[in-house]
């Protein structure tokens, strides 16, 4: 029990590429129930090597990120934004890589792969499809996706025990064959996890999920990718990511009263709305940084994904180093200590933009609804709801997920509640409460804080995302029936949380949620206004209070973390052919050549697209292991302009509407190709890649818009389609819903070339589009292999 693991030097060799890591990361057993990390770059030992955890933390891996950065550094001859120092740092070729901002893409070395349960079932779908023996890089499975909230936490996490076996044990002796740790389903939250245990200043990391930046809170480049991404990854492929552009937020005065770490994030929403930051890195600097904890500033990360930023990050400073020393890492700390100066941005260094926030007059805010970027402060709300027809009542508010759940989270909304309690006083709304993780869970059980909000009225629901992500069977309102909820959540979009497109759904900070539970309605402003105790005392909320982190160490609660055997290659992953959960993997068809010719309009999108609307979450979760029966849920909840209706549209072969599943199966049955037409931001959200696996696997072929939103465009060529933008956005307006489609130019189809869509109308009439990409050569090899997947196999 008492082993110690180190390794300072491991290397992973394939037919297509071999990978330097060097490692440090230890398991350390303390005990019964117990899990800490130690890392040291001089401890041995002869305990069991167990990948996955593993964690490049060491001398030898901050040398080599400083050798990098002085390499290109010299090569631009200019001073380096923090992001460009991270992202350098991991190039493959530091020396010969093309560097522009905006332009070329870059080929990169991340140094682990992190994969919720929900998006983990495609990935190791495709990496078992690669027909590799075992991951290349450090790696890890999330199970936090299938779990739904209903009753409360230890009877929600069974039945999702029971209902899921099928779909854990395919993800557990997955992750044991191939090298992959396994984070049980109760451990918590992915974004949680990883910055309690992997996250440290310096690191790249990859997670399919959007919300994977969270890991920017302690200094790190931490991206949400979709799973051939991730592939790619694990493969030891370099990964190619287009050299992102560098937003600068600088922050001045200081945080206090009730205005909190979410804030920040919500007012650069407003500012830059869900597109600003596509293409970009938002870093954050400046002397305000220092008034923000190491969990608030990966709240402000995680919610940039709400903006279409690539990834966010803070530099690293003593708020950080606390935090690892607290999360049972000091070496580390001592290590970044000595490296700060690769941790911090160059002085003079330039931003592509610039934004200033003074935190000292920063008000609280809540965004919504409907969209996270609709930006008003909490004294506004109440007449803005009033004057839009918006419900002033709160039927439910949720703190929580994987945004707002740390320790200090919990403990400010605690303190709102105590003071509530103390004058005999529940809340009005319904109230449900999250944590982010087990040690969080036990943390706060230990320190009183899960009692206090239980007593007010709270629910603590399992650690998980919930209904956050749609996992949650409400029963208090009818579906339709217009209701407002206000979340410290980090998405809004219609139907979201419950699948109710009539919930008017604001997301704002822990504490707003929580004093706004107690108010029960939306036009309370707890910094000017008064609550009624029971026997009539009207009283005024304090600001809320709360320890960064606990004064004694964190409980680290039940053990939840399976590690996988050193050899396990002897280990059987079964998929049963008749499941309706797990379906293996069909490659997709090549490209035959030619131009793609006479193609249907399958539908013409309206407004909002999300990857929600592309590939709805809630229920269908279960099917994210299988194709098939997934794709019944394509493009469900997108809007149709011939009608202005969800899942009705014209089957042109037939002259009847149907469902757009129904549809496309239809066309794809009688050999149709067909094509998305589509509008700004296209799908934005979730890194879920089943909104290109569908319409992929439904028999599409292009998706033209007039803009993408990054992860999902990415996702869309790894899968063989063909993602176009118009060159003149008013050209959405020439395609109607009857119209017929050909790309041409496919036979010369290059980098930076555009290609032409020829129009053809139902009057008989013709007209011709220029159509916008921004494939590379080596993903133009994926569009003419199929996919990304088949041309990995075609290098074996």
């Amino acid at each position: 029990m008492g082993d110690v693991i180190s390794v300072r030097h491991l290397s992973f060799r394939n037919k297509m590429a071999s990978y330097y890591l060097t490692v440090t990361r230890l398991r350390l057993p303390l005990g019964t129930g117990a899990r800490r990390l130690h890392v040291s770059a001089a401890l041995s030992g002869k305990a069991k090597v167990a990948m996955s955890r593993f964690e490049p933390g060491s001398t030898t891996n901050y040398e080599k990120i400083h050798e990098n950065i002085n390499i290109v550094r010299r090569r631009l001859n200019r001073p380096l934004t923090l992001s460009e120092k991270i992202v350098y740092g991991h190039l493959d070729d530091p020396a010969g890589q093309e560097i522009e901002r905006g332009r070329t893409y870059l080929r990169l070395r991340p140094d682990r792969v992190a994969m919720q349960d929900a998006t983990a079932q495609m990935a190791m779908l495709q990496f078992i499809s690669s027909g590799l023996p075992t991951v290349a890089v450090p790696s890890t499975i999330h199970c936090d996706h299938l779990i739904e909230a209903q009753i409360g936490g230890a009877q929600d996490l069974q039945r999702a025990k029971d209902v899921n076996q099928e779909v854990y044990n395919f993800l557990a002796t997955a992750g044991a064959k191939y090298g992959v740790g396994f984070w049980k389903p109760g451990s918590g939250i992915i974004h949680q996890i990883i910055l309690e245990n992997y996250a440290y200043p310096g690191v790249m990391l990859i997670g399919t999920d959007s919300h994977t930046p969270n890991g920017g809170g302690l200094g790190c480049v931490c991206i949400g990718v979709g799973g051939a991404d991730a592939v790619d990854v694990m493969a030891g492929i370099p990964w190619e990511l287009k050299c992102p552009k560098v937003i600068g937020v600088k922050l001045t005065g200081s945080l206090s009263g009730w205005t909190s770490p979410k804030d920040v994030i919500l007012k650069v929403a407003g500012i830059l709305t869900v597109k600003g930051g596509t293409g970009a890195i938002v870093e954050y600097h400046g002397p305000g940084v220092d008034s923000i904890s190491c969990t608030g500033m990966a709240t402000i990360c995680n919610m940039g994904a709400e903006i279409g930023a690539t990834t966010s990050l803070f530099p690293y400073n003593h708020r950080m180093k606390t935090y690892l020393e607290k999360t049972g890492r000091a070496e580390i700390a001592s290590l970044a200590d000595e490296f700060k100066e690769d941790l911090v941005p160059d002085n003079g260094c330039e931003y592509d933009q610039t934004i200033d926030i003074n935190l000292s007059e920063l008000k609280p805010h809540i965004n919504g609804p409907f969209t996270p970027d609709l930006a008003h402060p909490v004294s506004d709300i109440g007449a803005i709801a009033q004057k839009s027809g918006w419900p002033l009542e709160i039927k439910v508010g949720l703190i929580g997920s994987c945004t707002n759940s740390s320790y200090e989270d919990m403990g400010r909304a605690a303190s709102l509640a105590k003071q509530a309690l103390d004058k005999g006083m529940k809340c009005k709304s319904q109230f449900t409460v999250t944590p982010g993780s087990e040690q969080i869970r036990a943390t706060i059980e230990r320190d009183g804080y899960a009692k206090i909000l239980s007593d007010v009225g709270g629910i603590v629901l399992a650690n998980a995302c919930g209904p956050c992500i749609g996992q949650w069977d409400r029963k208090d309102v009818k579906k339709g029936e217009k209701n407002t909820i206000v979340t410290s959540y980090n998405r809004n979009f219609t139907g979201r949380n419950d699948a109710n497109p009539a919930t008017h759904a604001f997301v704002t900070s822990p504490e707003i949620v929580t004093a706004l539970a107690l108010a029960g309605t939306l036009d309370f402003n707890p910094e000017t206004d008064y609550l009624t105790a029971p026997n009539g005392e009207k009283f005024k909320l304090q600001p809320p209070s709360g320890d960064e982190l606990p004064s004694r160490d964190f409980d680290p609660g039940q053990d939840t973390y399976q590690h996988p055997p050193d050899d396990g290659s002897s280990v059987k992953v079964d998929v049963n052919p008749s499941s309706n959960r797990l379906q293996l993997l069909e490659p997709f068809d090549k490209w035959h050549g030619r131009d793609l010719e006479d193609m249907k309009v399958l539908i013409k999108v309206k407004g909002k697209c999300t990857t929600d609307h592309i590939s709805a979450a809630g229920p269908w979760l279960k099917f994210r292991g299988h194709l098939d029966n997934i794709s019944n849920n394509m493009l469900i909840g997108a809007v149709n302009t011939e009608n202005d209706a969800v899942n009705k549209v014209k089957n042109l072969l037939i002259g009847e509407y149907d469902g757009v599943p129904d549809v496309a199966r239809h066309y794809k049955a009688n050999g149709v190709n067909w094509v998305v037409v589509g509008d700004e931001n296209y799908g934005e959200g979730s890194s879920r890649e089943h909104a290109a696996l569908e319409p992929r696997h439904l028999g599409g072929r292009a998706i033209i818009v007039k803009s993408f939103a990054r992860i999902h465009e990415t996702n869309l060529k790894k899968q063989g389609l063909l993602p176009l933008t118009f060159g003149n956005a008013s050209d959405y307006d020439k395609i109607c819903p009857d119209d017929h489609i050909s790309i041409i130019g496919l036979k010369s189809f290059a980098p930076s070339k555009p290609l032409t869509a020829l129009i053809k109308h139902s009057d008989g009439s013709e007209e011709s589009i220029s159509l916008n990409h921004t494939f590379n050569e080596t993903q133009i090899e994926w569009f003419k292999a199929g996919s990304a997947l088949n041309r990995m196999k075609e290098l074996l």
